[in-house]
């Protein structure tokens, strides 16, 4: 979280674009696109733990470049590109490997629980990371908050390191295209799967703002001001964690996930008319309020009904819908704001990303109906 603000903060620095801040956004989806689905496949096919492992040494090297392009008389904006893509590329092996050995450690019936406890997870390092950028930036420069990110990852890699007793996992087909189609094939069959995909991504394109932040902070008062916005929708995703004990009194797990898209879309069309840091603040945190809540259900819903052995290739589908979405949202949202204006980019984004999410009962409506007693059972048995 420390390297997500200080990217886009130092390219709108070099650049001052909200455009080329947008653009970050595609260059990093691209290589996602082609690691991701097989990233999966691996991950149903060979150890999980050695994926991670490699692959956080390599997003270790990724950061450290980072940090040193910083420190040139003339850093290279082309160069944050190119990183920044060999970092989302191997998220793509990354991601999957983590989703998918969650369920293979953990209780069945304990994995409402885990899904609240992984949201609250990321909202303690997705508020504390961009808070601890913002004031690191402003004290001590880009370089230093990379520096930081480097020591974070090496921890995270040592802690892998120190894993034991990681249980035997079914595995699946040889990581191939013929692994990767029969994981599509499964994933076209689960319409409500279908369903919960399409509803994140529609709410992440419509109404991600996060490209214009570093042009907001500019005007309310730099870097801290900075790490306050992009702590805001984790801060709101925190207060979901707390209501988690209420989470499995819902069973309409997939009415839970559409509405909450709406509060999304609720709390960033409230955004555009933010005059003040504050005023922002409150209303990115409504918005991720709403997305924590769809992130519980979703993950339920995710962990509780794929088979152990499809498991990673849908981990890569998954990271799709929540990974492409946000990416090609920023690339929207710098668009229209260099095209028409910030508050059309925002305010326009929310709307829309409200009608279509509205849209999504009628389209998706297994997704809809989705009841967690009726489903659940007969698909653990299934696993």
């Amino acid at each position: 979280m420390i390297t997500f603000v200080a990217v886009p903060y130092e390219v709108y620095q070099l650049t001052k674009s909200s455009l080329i801040v947008g653009l970050l956004g595609s260059v990093q989806l691209v290589p996602l696109l082609f690691t991701s689905l097989y990233g999966g496949s691996l991950a149903d096919s060979m150890n999980r733990r050695k994926i991670l492992v490699v692959s956080e040494i390599v997003l270790i090297l990724a950061i450290l470049g980072l940090a040193l392009n910083s420190r040139l008389e003339q850093p290279s904006y082309i160069l944050i590109f190119v990183l920044s893509a060999i970092t989302s590329a191997v998220t793509g092996f990354h991601r999957p490997a983590l989703t998918a050995l969650t369920p293979q450690i953990v209780p069945q019936e304990d994995l409402p629980a885990i899904a609240a406890l992984g949201a609250f997870q990321y909202s303690i390092g997705a508020i504390a990371g961009p808070a601890l950028a913002g004031w690191v930036i402003s004290q001590y420069g880009l370089s230093v908050a990379y520096f930081l990110d480097v020591g974070t990852f090496a921890f995270a890699l040592f802690a892998l390191i120190k894993m034991k007793n990681i249980p035997a996992f079914e595995k699946g087909a040889e990581a191939g295209l013929s692994s990767v189609v029969e994981g599509l094939r499964y994933a076209k069959s689960r319409a409500d799967l279908l369903g919960t995909y399409f509803v994140d991504i529609i709410a992440m394109l419509f109404a991600m703002p996060m490209a214009l932040y570093p042009a907001m902070a500019e005007a309310w008062g730099g870097a801290s001001s900075a790490g306050w916005l992009y702590a805001a929708m984790p801060l709101g995703a925190m207060i979901t964690s707390f209501l988690s004990r209420y989470a499995d009194r819902i069973s309409r797990h997939g009415a839970a996930i559409i509405l909450s898209a709406i509060v999304w879309g609720i709390g960033i069309s409230a955004l555009a008319f933010a005059e003040d840091l504050g005023l922002a603040v409150i209303c990115l945190a409504i918005a991720g309020f709403g997305d924590g809540i769809s992130a519980i259900y979703r993950q339920t819903i995710w962990n509780s009904t794929i088979p152990t052995h499809f498991r990673g290739r849908l981990a890569g589908v998954e990271m799709l819908s929540y990974m492409s979405g946000p990416l090609l949202g920023n690339a929207r949202a710098g668009f229209m704001a260099t095209a028409w204006s910030p508050f059309v980019s925002i305010f326009g984004g929310g709307i829309l990303c409200i009608v279509f999410c509205a849209v999504c009962v009628w389209v998706f409506p297994t997704l809809w109906n989705y009841r967690a007693a009726t489903r659940e059972p007969s698909l653990r048995q299934a696993s």
